[in-house]
């Protein structure tokens, strides 16, 4: 069966997809890092030394909240393309992507582990690319809206490579019973 609808009817179903998934992506986005401590505050993260590169503090609040806005349009546009085919394959790979995404604070942050951080972003690296491939599919300009996310993502992998580097006994384990400290 073919599904017609009008160009008015295809902007208020993204129009209503884009007012809940934005929100969500963002607000995800944004407890993964509170919870998990992220940022210049943390101790633990103040007491590293930085690459060259690392980027003034304020780069990244304002960085992320653009790509989790641009990552939940993506998300609204393909979901919105209702009868789509590889609809379904495509919000999967971007779960996947993101569940990874929202993993990387607190293996960083609050668990120290640097090592592990750096596999979880060089993985997400790898579905972020592929999350853009299945979008092209359906909606070659939702593809597009994570090309900023992918550059991102994969700059964020050097910084977390070079931290390693950098600063060897980071990523050491903490003793049994050490509680590990997340700021609300």
């Amino acid at each position: 069966m073919q599904l017609l609808a009008s160009p008015a009817q295809l902007r208020a179903s993204l129009l209503r997809w884009s007012l809940f998934i934005v929100p969500v992506v963002l607000g995800l986005g944004f407890l993964s890092g509170m919870l998990s401590g992220s940022g210049p505050r943390n101790p633990w993260f103040a007491g590293l030394a930085m690459p060259s590169i690392y980027p003034p503090p304020i780069a990244f609040p304002v960085v992320w909240t653009l790509l989790y806005l641009l990552m939940g349009i993506a998300l609204a546009m393909v979901l919105s393309a209702r009868g789509a085919s590889g609809r379904e394959a495509a919000f999967a790979v971007f779960a996947a992507q993101f569940i990874l995404n929202l993993a990387w604070s607190p293996v960083f942050f609050a668990l120290h582990k640097v090592t592990l951080a750096f596999g979880i972003i060089v993985a997400l690296a790898v579905l972020v690319a592929a999350t853009m491939a299945v979008f092209a599919r359906i909606r070659p300009l939702a593809a597009w809206l994570l090309a900023p996310y992918l550059a991102w993502v994969c700059f964020a992998a050097v910084l977390n490579w070079q931290i390693h580097q950098l600063n060897p006994g980071a990523d050491v384990q903490q003793e049994s019973g050490a509680a590990v400290r997340m700021d609300l």
